[in-house]
């Protein structure tokens, strides 16, 4: 993962985990990712997107395709990893280890 996540808030509260993410793109831009996971379906969804201030709706593809070259899960997964594992916070169990 070519960026570097500068800020993060991880909401548990309700039936799904919900992350918001600041991150520091390699040329120096900001990206937020507004995201969540889903335990229905097991899967991260894109909720809100901007880059450098442009509003995106909640498209990521863009960025994980030509920056990162992954795909949107495998990129918002890796993320959250690095939040839960910060928080302590395990997803498969939806409880903290602190």
């Amino acid at each position: 993962m070519l960026a570097k996540i500068k800020k993060v808030k991880l909401n548990t509260e309700g039936k799904n985990p919900v992350y918001k993410v600041i991150l520091e793109c390699p040329e120096g831009k900001e990206l937020y990712i507004h995201f969540d996971y889903t335990h229905a379906t097991n899967t991260f969804w894109p909720l809100e997107v901007n880059y450098d201030g442009q509003h995106k709706d909640a498209k990521l593809a863009w960025f994980t395709r030509d920056v990162e070259h992954m795909t949107v899960e495998v990129f918002l997964k890796t993320i959250s990893d690095k939040i839960n594992k910060k928080y302590g916070y395990d997803l498969e169990n939806k409880i903290y280890e602190n």
